[in-house]
C-alpha cells in the first residue's frame, strides 16, 4: 500500500490515487485539444546567416580598424584657432600664413557710445585658441578688446585660451618710484587672468619679475627668435655692436652680446626728467660705449 499525502480536500490520501487523478486530468485536457507548448527550433525570417560575401571589385580593407595615428592627426587639424584682434591684423595673417593656418573667423565691431561688440563665427568648443591682440595704442581700446575676446572664447568652451600680446601695455608700471602711485602692470595681469586666459605669450616684457604678477603661464623670452633672425642675415661680427638704450636694459643686452660670439657691447645714457620726456646726449652716448 502506497503512503499517505494529506490535501486540502481530504486529510490523508494514498499518493498512489492522488498521481492518477493527475494523469487522468491530463488525458482528459489532451483530448479536449489542449496540447504542451515544446521548444520551437529557431527561424530566420531572411535566411540561414552565413558569412558575407564581398564583391570583387570591393577592397576588404575598408572592414580593418582606423589607425590612431589617423584619428590624432585628424584632430590636431581642427583643435587649433588664431584669432586676430584690431590692433595689428596684418601681423596675425603672416603669424596664421607660416602656421598653414587661416584665421578663425571673427566679429568685431564698436557700438555709437564706444563699447565693443565681440561675436566668433566660428566653433571653438574643445579647441586651443590663440588671440592675437597687442595692447599698442590706443593701449585701452585695444586691451578692452582683448579681454571681451577671451570672454567670449571661456563662454565658448574653449579648452585653452591664449593671449598673444607682442607689445604688452602698462608693463613699465610695474613698480612704484613715487608714492602713491599704482602698479598698472599687477592690475592688466589681473585682468587679464579673471577674464578666463589660461596662458600668455609675450614677446619682451619691461622686466622679468612682471611674470610673477600672474597666476597663469607666461612666456616671453624672445631672444632664441631674434638670434635666428640674426644668423640668417649672416652679419660679420666685426660689424657687430649691441647696444642697450638704457641702464636697465644693460643685462638682457649683455645676454644677446654673449650669444653672438661676445661682441662689444654700448650703453646709451639717457635720462628722463618727466613722462614722455627723455634726454640723450650723443656725446655722452659716446664716451660710454664699452669695447
Amino acid at each position: 500500500m502506497g503512503s499517505l499525502v494529506q490535501t486540502s480536500n481530504s486529510p490523508l490520501i494514498p499518493r498512489f490515487r492522488t498521481s492518477h487523478r493527475i494523469l487522468e486530468e491530463a488525458r482528459v485536457q489532451c483530448r479536449s485539444g489542449v496540447r504542451c507548448r515544446l521548444v520551437e527550433p529557431l527561424k530566420f525570417e531572411n535566411g540561414k546567416p552565413s558569412t558575407p560575401a564581398l564583391p570583387a571589385d570591393k577592397d576588404p580593407s575598408f572592414l580593418a580598424r582606423p589607425q590612431l595615428g589617423n584619428i590624432v592627426s585628424r584632430k590636431n587639424d581642427t583643435r587649433l584657432r588664431i584669432f586676430s584682434g584690431t590692433a595689428n591684423p596684418s601681423l596675425s595673417q603672416e603669424i596664421a600664413c607660416y602656421m598653414g593656418l587661416e584665421l578663425g573667423k571673427i566679429n568685431i565691431k564698436r557700438f555709437a557710445d564706444g563699447e565693443i561688440y565681440v561675436q566668433l563665427q566660428e566653433s571653438v568648443r574643445g579647441c586651443d585658441v590663440y588671440l592675437v591682440q597687442p595692447t599698442c595704442p590706443p593701449a585701452n581700446e585695444n586691451l578692452m578688446e582683448l579681454l571681451i575676446m577671451i570672454d567670449a572664447c571661456r563662454r565658448a568652451s574653449a579648452k585653452n585660451i591664449t593671449a598673444v600680446i607682442p607689445y604688452f601695455g602698462y608693463a613699465r608700471a610695474d613698480r612704484k618710484t613715487q608714492g602713491r602711485e599704482s602698479i598698472a602692470a599687477k592690475l592688466v595681469a589681473n585682468l587679464i587672468t579673471e577674464a578666463g586666459a589660461n596662458r600668455v605669450l609675450a614677446c619682451d616684457l619691461h622686466s622679468g619679475q612682471s611674470m610673477g604678477y600672474f597666476d597663469i603661464p607666461v612666456d616671453h623670452n624672445n631672444q632664441p627668435v631674434v638670434l635666428d633672425y640674426l644668423a640668417s642675415k649672416r652679419v660679420c661680427s666685426d660689424d657687430l655692436v649691441v647696444v642697450s638704450p638704457d641702464v636697465g636694459g644693460v643685462a638682457r643686452a649683455r645676454a644677446f652680446a654673449k650669444k653672438l660670439s661676445d661682441a662689444p657691447l654700448a650703453i646709451v645714457d639717457k635720462r628722463r626728467h618727466g613722462h614722455n620726456v627723455a634726454e640723450v646726449s650723443l656725446q655722452r652716448w659716446a664716451s660710454h660705449v664699452l669695447l
